[in-house]
Parts: C-alpha cells; structure tokens; sequence
C-alpha cells in the first residue's frame, strides 16, 4: 500500500509539472497564443457577420452574424488545441527535454495526458475569449449549457491528441504545419463552419457527412442556438469514438518509442 501511494505521488507531481510548464508557456508567450485568434476572429466578425452577412440576412432562422459564432468559436478551439500541443511536444523533442522525462518513472499515460490537458486549456481558454469577443457584436444566447461543454472539452481533447501524434510523427518544424494547413483548415472551412450544409446540392451535402468537423460544429451550434444541421447524438457518438481512438494510438505510439528513442 505504501509503494503505491509513493508511485501516485510521484505520477501526480510529474503531471502537475509537465501540466503547469504547459500553462506558464500559455501566458508567458500570450502575444502569440492569445491575442492572433481574437484578432482574426473579430476580423471574421467584421466582415462576414456585419458586412456579408446584412446581405445574406438569416440562416434557419437566425441572424447570420449569430450564426457564425458556433463555427468560429469551434474553429479557434480546433486551431489552437491543436498547435499548443505540436509545437510543445515536437520543441520538447527537438531539445532532447523528452528525455529526461522518458527515463522516469512515468507511465505514458500520465506524460500524454498531461500535455492533452495542456492543449485543452488553450483551447477552452481561446474559445471562451472568442465567444466573449463575439457578445460584442451580437447577442449570443446559450440553449444547452451541458451540450455547449460537451462538445467544447471533447473538441479540445481530441485536437489535442491529433497534435500530439503529429508532434511524434514530425522530423521538424516544417513537418508540424503540413496537417494544419492541407487538412485541418480546409475541412473547418468546409465544416459548416460559415454556412448550412442544407444550402448545398444534395451531392455535397452527402459528401459533408463525411468531414468530422461538421458534426462538432453542428453539435456546438445546437448547444449555443438550439439548431443543427445534423443530430446532436451522431456528433457526442463520433466525437467520443474519435477521442478513444485517437488516445489509444498516441499510447501505442508512446510505448513503440516512435520517433522518441531514434
């Protein structure tokens, strides 16, 4: 019973230490990781909700400026879950820190979870600053606060297991842009991020079916205005699954010593 206790103590602090390094990087680089996204998302803002959209008027029944907020808020969660944990771990292993971590007595779960934990609170932080930029443009009502934080933390965790197993995967620095850029930005954009997927010929709207991002986003957008274009059942189902996936792989991953002890 002893040893056991000794063993939790010492996987509890070694989690607090990666997770606090984690949140100091947060605020001690805030020019970078806090104030770009509320720039650009007001710029979306401007031009898309007020300019755009008093000519495009209501989408399902709402204002299209409101309407945007679901997608956009979605959009700097996915963004930047996502890069705080590439950049965090691919540096760590590009500076050989990983390596004093490896030969600890720490289980991969407890190194995993701790930067995962760290993409979340970027994530979840930037978000909520999002939505409380976005107030200052429209109303924006909550309909399902539980659905709202459901869909917000496994969104965040999940993007931030996809860049942890980028950040394993990468040889440098050019290689932890390529998902960002020629995957993840083409399917937020193509995510029903900006529009209904009802607007579009029956063809693609079969075809958006597809794209994962369309169920978080959709799933958010019911929490937040009470509409989707998709059942909020399918997007907490594929969002969890992915979840499962996604830490199970980056566990294998950390136990093959992938791209770790080469």
């Amino acid at each position: 019973m002893m040893m056991s206790d000794n063993l939790n103590r010492i996987y509890w602090v070694a989690f607090i230490t990666i997770l606090r390094r984690e949140t100091y990087r947060i605020f001690w680089i805030w020019p970078q990781t806090l104030v770009p996204p509320v720039v650009t998302m007001s710029l979306y803002f401007v031009i898309f909700g007020q300019l755009i959209g008093q000519r495009i008027g209501e989408i399902n029944g709402v204002p299209y400026i409101t309407y945007l907020v679901p997608g956009l808020v979605m959009m700097s969660v996915i963004t930047n879950a996502y890069g705080n944990v590439v950049s965090s771990f691919f540096s760590a292993r590009f500076q050989r820190q990983i390596e004093e971590v490896l030969v600890a007595p720490v289980p991969s779960q407890v190194l995993l979870l701790a930067y995962v934990m760290g993409g979340v609170m970027r994530g979840l932080l930037v978000g909520s600053i999002v939505m409380g930029v976005a107030r200052f443009f429209t109303p924006v009502p909550v309909h399902h606060i539980a659905v709202v934080m459901g869909i917000f933390i496994l969104t965040a965790s999940l993007f931030s297991l996809a860049g942890f197993i980028n950040a394993i995967f990468a040889k440098n620095f050019d290689d932890i842009s390529i998902v960002p850029t020629f995957i993840l930005t083409p399917l937020t954009y193509l995510g029903g991020v900006f529009y209904s997927i009802e607007l579009l010929p029956e063809f693609w709207q079969w075809m958006s079916l597809f794209n994962p991002i369309l169920y978080m986003v959709n799933g958010f957008r019911y929490g937040i205005l009470g509409a989707s274009d998709i059942a909020v059942e399918w997007a907490f189902l594929l969002v969890i699954l992915f979840n499962i996936l996604g830490y199970y792989y980056a566990i294998y991953l950390l136990e093959k010593g992938m791209g770790l002890r080469s």
